[in-house]
């Protein structure tokens, strides 16, 4: 089977794209995975099908690269986004379902905006932080976190004893440089660290957020890939609303590829 597919990237943060409006794209775990491989395949850090929806203007499936279905991808929300405004299907306003329930996303060139799901609470434990955004995610704060080895570390706590009854989780390690926070992330179901992630960019801010109450409600997160926004508004029993993942999404280039 052939199928036509185009790529994005949002901060360096990968994914193949393909519209299955038509339902005729049906692939396996192992086909996904081939897909992403970095050498033997179109390389990528996830795979994610547009398809129709009855509860917004599309549906958003998406697989991690190692060809399992998965959570809330959120730089993959903005780029199929960005996907879904080149295919004529939105204009500069989306809704549309992901795997934790429908998502308001809005684009203006090059730059996506996506409201991520309310967030009830961080959970405090010793030497860690863990919060939902739509993915898990572990947030530990580090010092020189450009030299930190992320994928040893990451690698341990992803697979570690309190998370196994959710498949693992993600690990983000962060440290304040400025005005901005820089964050690297160890992603479960691609099993490294990518030059970014969007639920973790977001996990990172609001826990950022928790430890300094006298934080702006934007904050400016750097990745190895690029610089992303989070915007929230706190409330005084520690939840947070209202809260928008910003940055670039962009088409990288399009093709066929024949599965074997």
């Amino acid at each position: 089977m052939k199928i036509h597919f185009y790529k994005y990237q949002g901060c360096g943060n990968d994914f193949i794209l393909v519209d299955n409006r038509n339902q005729k794209v049906d692939v396996s775990s192992s086909q996904i995975k081939q897909m992403c491989h970095r050498n033997f395949g179109i390389g990528a850090d996830g795979f994610i099908l547009l398809e129709n929806s009855m509860h917004g203007d599309f549906k958003m499936v998406y697989y991690n690269s190692d060809g399992n279905p998965s959570t809330l991808c959120g730089n993959g929300g903005r780029c199929i986004t960005a996907f879904a405004h080149s295919l004529g299907i939105i204009k500069e306003q989306a809704h549309f379902e992901a795997s934790d329930g429908v998502h308001t996303s809005s684009i203006k060139g090059e730059w996506v905006s996506l409201k991520m799901n309310d967030v009830p609470k961080i959970e405090t434990h010793t030497g860690y932080f863990f919060v939902n955004t739509g993915s898990p995610h572990v947030v530990k704060v580090v010092n020189e976190v450009a030299q930190y080895p992320v994928f040893e570390e990451g690698k341990k706590i992803r697979n570690a004893a309190p998370f196994r009854s959710i498949n693992g989780t993600n690990v983000n390690f962060i440290q304040q440089e400025g005005d901005a926070l820089f964050v690297r992330t160890y992603e479960r179901g691609v099993e490294n660290e990518t030059l970014s992630c969007g639920t973790g960019v977001t996990a990172a801010a609001l826990v950022h957020a928790g430890i300094n109450p006298q934080q702006k409600n934007t904050c400016l997160v750097k990745t190895l890939g690029g610089v992303l926004e989070v915007h929230y508004t706190p409330l005084s029993d520690g939840s947070f609303t209202d809260i928008w993942l910003r940055g670039p999404a962009v088409f990288v280039f399009e093709g066929s590829y024949l599965i074997s």
